[in-house]
């Protein structure tokens, strides 16, 4: 696997329907061969597991979730209405996408195009109506009947099952209705989730683990403080994710464990073993427009920065065009695609789709293509999908002063990548207004004139060596324009 490979995410269920097909195995292999010429090396399919149908008619018509049903689908109705990829029954492929070995084998097909698949693993819940509550109900977190007469949200009572168990829950947010809790405090759930990911070593090459961060040994306590003192519950003596990963990547060590993390504990999950982590703050510094920050993120330890998940959307986020803009959506797509990392795109990103779909619902609104759009994006994946962007060594320049006074020059960002003999310049102004600066290149031992190409644009440029070297590259660029310069 190289330095910086890119991952495409695909709301599978609402996606699948496009094609007119019944099943992931009668997907065109040209799609595939598309998204492998654009320089793609992982298929995340999001939400292929067999959801708990028994629970949307109970949990998936709140009035929140009703409102932004009526966002994003002016027309929706209740049939669209399907539940949430992330309240599963069981690891077996939902059956509106395909049957049986149907995954085994589209992951067959997708690796001899050279593409790798990744999968959900949702490590802290459940539907609220698995059939595992009834199987195997030591996994879950149980509870008396005292917790759930006081706070009824968050504890219940399943159809199948005469005990109380605790919802699934973010601890600064109410519980998540539809879900049952995995007790992590329990070595029999431990061992049961272990297990599910030792069998997804047979379906996949990775997973993305919903929400990691909430099965580290002090977040599952603040989480479920009430239980662990009323129950006297002991803190185990390691960490699922060490254990877990370590266990699986004993069977199989090139697969690829991404954690969707927050609350700054991405480098403690990367310790555990953690191929990559998301990287939010990264994106949150780029929607609200902070290029000192984003400058600063840049400036990370290397090893930090490549186990990073850089994106400018996904299934959770509101979609890059609606949140940036046009113009700031293409400096941002170059800043993340050019950095160092694991680069993340989401299905419709390309062509502006700008409704934020819920989850649960199964129809997507039809929303037109922005023609100008897709062609940037085109030429930006065909520049980027080269070798050198893939394991080229990467350094953040200084921008400096264009001249006395001007200091404009802070809003440009820039780095190089070299691969032998290639070299690439990248420079972004992250800002609404015109900004100029001058970068020092180590020029030696090139001749008096030197060309610079712009990829992004097929201009050429000619400048001198001397002057590069002395006083810097002088750069002026429009506001959330970019140079990727080769030469």
């Amino acid at each position: 696997m190289n330095n910086n490979p890119s991952v495409y995410e695909i709301n599978t269920r609402v996606w699948l329907k496009r094609f007119g097909v019944k099943s992931l195995l009668e997907v065109p292999e040209k799609y595939w061969q598309d998204l492998k010429e654009k320089g793609f090396d992982f298929i995340w399919l999001m939400g292929v597991w067999k959801a708990c149908d028994s629970v949307v008619e109970k949990y998936c018509f709140e009035d929140d979730l009703v409102k932004s049903y009526e966002r994003a689908l002016k027309d929706w109705q209740k049939t669209d209405v399907i539940g949430s990829p992330f309240a599963i029954d069981k690891y077996e492929i939902n059956p509106m996408l395909g049957e049986g070995d149907d995954l085994k084998k589209l992951r067959k097909k997708l690796n001899n195009l050279g593409l790798g698949l990744i999968l959900d693993f949702i490590p802290n819940h459940f539907g609220a109506g698995s059939s595992i509550i009834k199987t195997n109900p030591e996994v879950f977190l149980p509870v008396d009947k005292d917790f759930y007469g006081k706070e009824s949200h968050t504890y219940f009572k399943p159809d199948n099952s005469e005990k109380y168990f605790a919802h699934g829950r973010d601890p600064f947010f109410p519980a998540w209705q539809d879900t049952i809790q995995v007790n992590y405090y329990n070595e029999t759930a431990r061992k049961f989730m272990t297990d599910v990911l030792l069998e997804l070593t047979n379906v996949c090459d990775g997973v993305r683990c919903d929400m990691a961060m909430l099965m580290l040994n002090n977040v599952f306590k603040n989480t479920w403080a009430g239980i662990v003192s009323a129950y006297n519950l002991e803190i185990p003596a390691t960490e699922f994710w060490s254990d877990a990963i370590k266990t699986v990547k004993s069977k199989r060590r090139d697969f690829v464990f991404i954690a969707e993390a927050y609350w700054d504990l991405e480098w403690e999950l990367q310790q555990q073993g953690f191929n990559y982590t998301y990287d939010k703050r990264m994106t949150d510094r780029m929607r609200f427009g902070n290029v000192v920050g984003v400058r600063d993120h840049l400036h990370a330890g290397q090893i930090y920065q490549r186990k990073s998940v850089r994106f400018i959307e996904n299934h959770d986020e509101t979609r890059a065009l609606s949140a940036l803009g046009k113009e700031r959506e293409k400096a941002a797509a170059v800043i993340i695609s050019t950095i160092q990392g694991m680069k993340l795109f989401y299905d419709g990103q390309f062509e502006g789709k700008k409704i934020k779909l819920p989850v649960q619902l199964g129809r997507e609104p039809n929303e037109p293509v922005v023609e100008d759009l897709k062609v940037f994006y085109d030429n930006l994946l065909s520049i980027t999908k080269q070798e050198i962007f893939k394991n080229g060594n990467w350094l953040l320049l200084q921008t400096g002063s264009s001249w006395e006074n001007n200091e404009t020059f802070k809003n440009l960002l820039a780095w190089q990548l070299v691969l032998n003999d290639e070299k690439r310049i990248v420079i972004v102004n992250y800002s609404d207004i015109f900004s100029s600066c001058r970068i020092k290149l180590d020029m030696r031992d090139y001749p008096e004139e030197f060309v610079l190409k712009d990829l992004l644009n097929g201009q050429a440029y000619t400048r001198s060596s001397d002057e590069t070297f002395i006083a810097g590259l002088y750069v002026e660029l429009k506001p959330w324009h970019s140079h990727i310069f080769s030469f």
